[in-house]
């Protein structure tokens, strides 16, 4: 019995810094830039399909976190240029806009690889004991990566000078482009940062998961209920979200079912939009 409830303390905090580091690309974007990126899953399913090629090469795996994220911001950059910025950053135009960029991306994918699942091997093997237990160690390194860089982004949005302008951008975009601060520039940078990111979190999932074009669909829905329910725009609503989300869907999972555990998080979900729309932790 308290090996089952190791492991499965294990498997929530796995779960919660996991989502949070898939959410991370689209709070960025949504929260900030008040575009809700549905393309957010693609970007994560392009980073997948990168760390494949970059095994499949004989590279080390490590090199696929660059390329992937090269990959995506390139991808970013064209889409900021040439379908967000012509529409404004208008939230429900930008919607449908990145609906169809999901979907022809799934498309591409789908023409150049076709519709099965690759596999990705585990690039860190092993297990190791905690508190008398085996886990492995691929996902207690993820675990590591993720919170390190979840604590660095926060620290980095309240004190980096990068960190204040956006958020004067995002409180108040005329005045920051009347003070000198280069609105449309910081919008690009932070979009690309998104995407790129997006990618990045797809390596780390690819030996964790099946990757096939269609993984990013269940990828933004997950990531959609954390935002809703921890608020967008403030790194507290972003763990917030995740924490509830994630623990949920792995308590539920496991001692119900994964079909349980999803129902749960929309009916979760639906209930905040109608009773606290902008979440626990909104931005001010």
């Amino acid at each position: 019995m308290e090996s089952l409830v190791v492991t499965q303390a294990i498997n929530v905090a796995y779960e919660v810094l996991i989502l949070a580091a898939l959410v991370l690309g689209l709070a960025v974007v949504m929260g900030l830039l008040n575009v809700l990126n549905i393309a957010h899953g693609e970007f994560v399913m392009l980073g997948s399909y990168t760390a494949y090629l970059v095994q499949k090469a004989g590279l080390p795996y490590l090199a696929a976190v660059p390329a992937a994220a090269v990959v995506c911001g390139a991808i970013g950059v064209v889409v900021e240029r040439f379908l967000i910025r012509p529409l404004r950053y208008d939230p429900f135009e930008t919607l449908l806009a990145t609906w169809g960029l999901g979907l022809l991306l799934r498309k591409l994918v789908e023409l150049g690889f076709g519709r099965g699942y690759r596999s990705v091997d585990i690039p860190i093997s092993g297990s190791i004991n905690i508190f008398g237990e085996a886990y492995p160690t691929y996902r207690l390194v993820l675990m590591v990566v993720s919170a390190v860089v979840l604590v660095a982004l926060f620290v980095w949005y309240l004190r980096a000078p990068t960190g204040a302008r956006i958020r004067a951008m995002v409180g108040n975009p005329v005045l920051a482009e009347a003070v000198g601060i280069r609105t449309r520039q910081l919008a690009r940078n932070t979009f690309v940062a998104g995407t790129a990111w997006a990618g990045v979190a797809g390596v780390m999932i690819a030996p964790l998961t099946p990757v096939e074009p269609f993984m990013g669909l269940t990828l933004i829905v997950n990531s959609f209920f954390a935002l809703v329910v921890g608020g967008m725009g403030t790194v507290t609503g972003l763990f917030a979200g995740s924490a509830i989300i994630g623990g949920l869907q792995s308590v539920l999972t496991a001692a119900v079912s994964p079909t349980t555990a999803y129902l749960a998080m929309l009916v979760l979900s639906i209930l905040f939009l109608w009773q606290r729309p902008r979440g626990l932790f909104p931005r001010p």
